[in-house]
């Protein structure tokens, strides 16, 4: 047993998350949801870092959805979620109503670039960002994230280390290419206090300074 293995046992997948990852299958979308570990560490920073107001970039199934809303307070808290399909929108919202949690989200579907200039001009702000969602344009949500994000706002994006493509020079595709320039961003901008956790495919954690 690996360590990842391991600590997913400790963890215990709930009920409701199970089910969301077996629905997910069931419809032949694409196993790509946030692993079960680093969920359970989106529900924690959320709630740690006390988040009122989340952007989520990249909905697919719910599943994410429902780890960051989980982080929320009971009262004034939201979820705002981004996603380019709309059937993927309504599946997810699905899943996140029938986890108690429908009132504390907000979907809107379209070009998550559109959609987080549409937040800026109505002068909108976050505490919290998580981005799991097409790699090519990590670098661009990272700026976009930066303009939106009150200080001391904390980003989350995973699949930094993008199944390891991003460590094989040989690999000249867009997406590791815009993978690489994102970790590099991500971890040298004079804005960010930032880390990359290497387990599972890789999660990047920063602090706005300001």
């Amino acid at each position: 047993m690996d360590r990842e293995a391991y600590l997913d046992g400790l963890l215990a997948e709930d009920e409701v998350l199970r089910g969301v990852r077996e629905r997910i299958e069931a419809r032949g979308m694409r196993p790509i949801s946030v692993a079960p570990g680093y969920g359970r560490l989106l529900t924690v920073l959320v709630r740690g870092c006390r988040a009122r107001e989340v952007l989520e970039i990249g909905a697919l199934g719910g599943y994410s959805g429902i780890c960051l809303a989980r982080g929320l307070p009971e009262q004034g808290g939201r979820l705002t979620s981004l996603e380019l399909e709309a059937d993927y929108a309504r599946f997810a919202e699905e899943n996140l109503r029938a986890a108690g949690l429908g009132d504390r989200v907000e979907y809107r579907v379209g070009p998550a670039l559109d959609g987080m200039e549409a937040l800026e001009r109505e002068g909108r702000r976050f505490d919290f960002f998580f981005v799991d969602a097409d790699k090519e344009n990590y670098p661009a949500y990272l700026d976009l994230a930066l303009r939106l994000a009150r200080p001391g706002a904390l980003i989350a994006a995973d699949n930094a280390l993008l199944q390891d493509r991003v460590l094989d020079p040989d690999d000249t595709s867009d997406a590791a290419g815009a993978m690489r320039r994102f970790d590099l961003a991500f971890s040298r901008h004079p804005r960010l206090t930032s880390v990359i956790l290497p387990a599972y495919d890789g999660l990047g954690l920063a602090v706005v300074d300001g």
